[in-house]
């Protein structure tokens, strides 16, 4: 059964919506299977008249709701992507009701690196949202997306792992907003992804991101974390994999069960508290594994100075109740580096 969502799609053609350069060679509003890219100039050294590409492809059949599916935000993030893929290759558009947006690796360049942030031009797509048409390569990609793709959807799946430098619970992820109808629907999307865990996970207030742009474009918004540590984690890709069709189905695009685990506590990321952070340069070692539940005060792990035999290691605490939700995956820190993100009840510490 489809969510409720008061947004229809029209698949009326929105391109005077978008002020840039970038062009594409699918076309959104036509029926079946098309895969190709949204290519951007790009004129660097080595290329004077080439372009960024962006793949992406397209899904449409019948009367739905349009979703978009991004991947790929963080160059090291692999679960989403993958997913994505198997998408974009096998769905059948004949099972489905609506349209698929499927952008697997919009920040391609960081994703042919394998890197958070491009090396074009040394961003992090996930704060340069909703972008510049006049701007880097990687700020251009976000106008495209939020100019041109996001006017003509209903729902956007955002889908994030913990990348390099972190190890996080697999879950799925609620934007705030300040849209009572909107929150409500997305926290119901969320809840059908059927993740282990629903987070509330505000990035610390900075709006720059791609969920926070799709939340005030008036979109169904989810997020996700499937993990991380710069590899392939099977249970999390297994979730991912699963979860997308939970939603898709939830939102009435194609036929499904549709779940919800209405007993599954909303965690949330409560501010600066659930976050530990080195203060000193090190190698981090950390008292508790993640899922494990800790307390405000407690010692989360120590530090150590293994270069220097006169230094004593420095312990750091929680600041926050909750349980562990990620850990820092490389051992070395540097002043700044989140070691440890505490989850807590929602609404437990406003």
């Amino acid at each position: 059964m489809a969510a409720d969502n008061d947004k229809t799609s029209t698949m009326l053609d929105t391109s005077q919506i978008y002020t840039g350069n970038a062009f594409t060679n699918v076309d959104f509003d036509r029926l079946g299977r098309q895969v190709g890219f949204v290519s951007i100039p790009h004129s660097p050294h080595s290329d004077a008249w080439g372009v960024t590409q962006v793949p992406i492809a397209v899904i449409a059949n019948g009367k739905g709701p349009t979703v978009v599916i991004e991947g790929g935000n963080h160059g090291d993030e692999y679960e989403g992507p993958i997913a994505i893929g198997e998408l974009a290759r096998d769905l059948d558009p004949g099972l489905i009701q609506g349209r698929l947006i499927l952008m697997p690796a919009n920040n391609v360049h960081a994703v042919l690196a394998a890197l958070r942030t491009s090396p074009v031009d040394g961003l992090n797509f996930n704060r340069v949202w909703p972008g510049d048409v006049m701007g880097t390569i990687t700020e251009q990609i976000a106008a495209y997306v939020s100019q041109r793709i996001f006017p003509m959807a209903d729902a956007f799946l955002d889908l994030h792992s913990g990348g390099s430098s972190l190890d996080i619970l697999p879950s799925a992820i609620i934007e705030p907003t300040d849209d009572p109808d909107l929150h409500r629907r997305s926290v119901a999307a969320v809840k059908a992804f059927d993740a282990p865990y629903n987070v509330v996970i505000s990035n610390l207030g900075d709006k720059r991101t791609a969920t926070a742009t799709a939340c005030a474009a008036g979109l169904v918004t989810v997020g996700t974390e499937m993990r991380g540590g710069g590899t392939v984690s099977l249970d999390a890709l297994a979730i991912c994999r699963r979860g997308v069709r939970n939603v898709l189905a939830h939102l009435g695009v194609i036929e499904g069960e549709t779940k919800s685990d209405t007993e599954r506590p909303v965690l949330e990321l409560a501010g600066p508290p659930a976050y530990v952070y080195a203060p000193i340069e090190g190698v981090f070692e950390p008292f508790h594994a993640n899922g494990e539940t800790v307390s405000a005060g407690q010692p989360a792990g120590r530090i150590h100075r293994i270069w220097d035999l006169t230094a004593q290691p420095l312990t750091l605490h929680y600041g926050i109740d909750g349980i562990v939700y990620g850990r820092r995956h490389p051992g070395r820190v540097s002043p700044g580096n989140c070691c440890v993100v505490v989850a807590s009840p929602y609404g437990k510490h406003t």
